[in-house]
């Protein structure tokens, strides 16, 4: 699959677990539970260009299948990451630990922390 587009996010499955073991803080966490961004996604080979909005953010990453890289979180924090493919349209992201699944299916997008 090339996951070149742009994607409507549809779900966050235990985005408020997820944040708060990624140390978010708990008021950042209920400002942006609900929100439902858009991500773009230019995929060149295993090198990828993803870039979300959130409507009062814009965050951009890079990264390559496999390899560590820096990503900026949510917060604005930079961390150690490293993506994996698994099957044909999910991106499995490990950071501080933690496993987070993007599952891609059409135009829309269901995370799964």
């Amino acid at each position: 699959m090339n996951f070149s587009g742009k994607y409507q996010v549809q779900s966050h499955e235990n985005f408020e677990a997820f944040m708060k073991a990624v140390g978010m803080p708990d008021d950042l966490i209920q400002k942006r539970k609900d929100i439902k961004g858009v991500s773009e996604i230019v995929q060149n080979g295993n090198h990828f260009k993803f870039t979300i909005n959130t409507g009062s953010k814009v965050i951009q990453n890079e990264f390559t299948l496999g390899e560590e890289c820096e990503m900026e979180f949510l917060t604005g924090e930079k961390v150690k990451a490293v993506v994996q493919l698994e099957g044909e349209n999910k991106l499995v992201t490990t950071l501080k630990g933690i496993k987070s699944v993007t599952e891609f299916n059409g135009d829309t997008v269901t995370s799964v922390s």
